[in-house]
């Protein structure tokens, strides 16, 4: 009931503060109709696109939304990219292409166990920035589970490395993380744009908090070394582990794989070449690799696609988008814009850390999705006033990223590690745990990667 009485409350305060504030009544409207899907999206996670669906159509019944501008503001380029990407990484998890991948990768680790937690941590974050920061979390989780298992150890450390890794390796690429593809599309960057200016700074970062959970799990480390000189698990050879290192990956699997893979790469210069508008490809090739994958799974087709596509998320998406379109239709986002757009002029520097930082904790508060999506907006009204705003995406998407490992709910990964961890009641971490633990790969990294982009800011434009 208390939480009820809060979740009516939030609400009501953004209405009447707005008001008081000189808000119009349609922009007090539209914040309140926003606020109420943040908060019930944060307050009751599993019936957030029911609060999704009670926003919008509230909207409409204000008169503050219409079908012409419901379609507009969908963003239905990303909405039809994840789509096509689940749709593609379905077929390859199925196919069991990145399992057979890490079974040939892990036994280089040994029996050393900072070896195999670097080895971990690197690839969580490879296989972020390749395919999902969800796909890999599933998959990595099993691994870690796994050696958790089998070398009788407490499982939080090993997923703690685990998420904070897929969380960083997830910005190295546009297709790492949802909010990168909407980055992407927002900016008009592609995917050679964020091998220029992400990759490198996610690379720095990753080295930074391999680092910081080396030292801050020292202790735990040791007792995994002497787990492995007990019972050691993996011999030189990698024989030991459950691994069948014998199996092959299937030829037309890895050439899907590797056409997705390359097509995104290379997709600014298929633009070019075929004299298209910047990121047509981008949508291009997952919906060519989508298509492909139906026809080779011929009649289980139509199950691959109902089964491997998340609708819940897709479709709250769509709307919560929606919802942050009609801020911009009333005109929100450019109020919001001119109040803090000054400060840009002040000190280009302390801008940039100022908006990382706060779309970092909002991240944290309320999952990175969520926070970019609103941002997305505001920046867009920052640039009409002539700010430039290139750096600004890189801050976005670092903050977005980088603070989402403060938190259980900070990003999706998080609430995938933590949701399988617990389903299978294998352990239980509680958020103060997490924080802990979660400042050290949340902070120092975003500090490390706004500085990066500071540096470099005079080549952005």
């Amino acid at each position: 009931m208390k939480k009820i009485l809060a979740y009516v409350a939030i609400p009501s305060i953004i209405l009447i503060s707005s008001q008081l504030t000189g808000f119009t009544l349609s922009q007090s409207l539209s914040l309140t109709a926003f606020t109420s899907i943040i908060a019930g999206a944060i307050m009751f996670w599993r019936f957030r696109l029911a609060f999704a669906l009670g926003g919008v159509s509230i909207l409409f019944a204000a008169g503050l939304l219409d079908l012409q501008h419901f379609v507009e503001y969908a963003n239905l380029d990303v909405v039809v990219f994840l789509i096509c990407m689940m749709i593609v990484i379905g077929f390859l998890e199925e196919r069991r292409f990145f399992e057979i991948l890490v079974d040939k990768l892990m036994h280089y680790s040994g029996n050393k166990p900072y070896r195999t937690i670097i080895l971990l941590m690197v690839l969580s974050a490879v296989f972020a920035a390749m395919v999902d920061e969800v796909t890999s979390i599933l998959f990595m989780m099993s691994i870690v589970i796994n050696i958790a298992y089998r070398l009788e150890v407490s499982l939080i450390p090993l997923m703690l490395m685990t998420v904070f890794a897929t969380n960083i390796g997830s910005s190295a690429t546009v297709i790492g993380n949802p909010v990168g593809v909407m980055i992407a599309f927002a900016s008009g960057y592609g995917f050679s744009d964020f091998l220029r200016w992400s990759t490198p700074i996610a690379i720095s970062s990753l080295m930074l908090i391999i680092g910081l959970m080396i030292i801050y799990f020292k202790p735990y480390l040791k007792t995994v070394e002497s787990k492995m000189k007990a019972q050691i698990i993996v011999k030189a050879d990698g024989s030991e582990i459950e691994i069948n290192s014998q199996r092959k990956i299937d030829p037309l699997t890895a050439i899907l794989f590797l056409g997705v893979i390359g097509g995104l790469v290379f997709h600014n210069q298929l633009e070019i070449l075929l004299n298209l508008p910047k990121n047509t490809m981008l949508l291009g090739i997952p919906m060519i690799g989508a298509a492909a994958t139906i026809l080779i799974e011929n009649v289980k087709a139509r199950e691959l696609v109902e089964r491997r596509v998340d609708w819940w998320t897709i479709l709250f998406f769509l709307l919560f988008f929606t919802s942050v379109g009609t801020l911009k239709l009333t005109g929100v986002t450019t109020l919001l814009a001119k109040e803090i757009s000054f400060l840009a002029t002040i000190d280009p520097v302390i801008f940039l850390f100022l908006v990382g930082y706060i779309i970092g904790l909002m991240s944290a508060i309320m999952d990175n999705i969520l926070a970019v999506a609103f941002w997305i907006a505001v920046l867009d009204e920052m640039s009409a006033l002539g700010i430039n705003i290139a750096p600004l995406w890189w801050a976005a998407l670092f903050g977005s990223t980088y603070l989402g490992n403060l938190t259980i709910i900070g990003s999706t990964a998080n609430i995938v590690a933590v949701g399988m961890v617990e389903k299978q009641r294998l352990a239980h971490i509680s958020l103060r745990d997490w924080i802990k633990a979660g400042a050290l790969a949340s902070f120092p990294p975003l500090t490390l990667a706004l500085i990066l982009i500071a540096v470099q800011t005079p080549f952005m434009t």
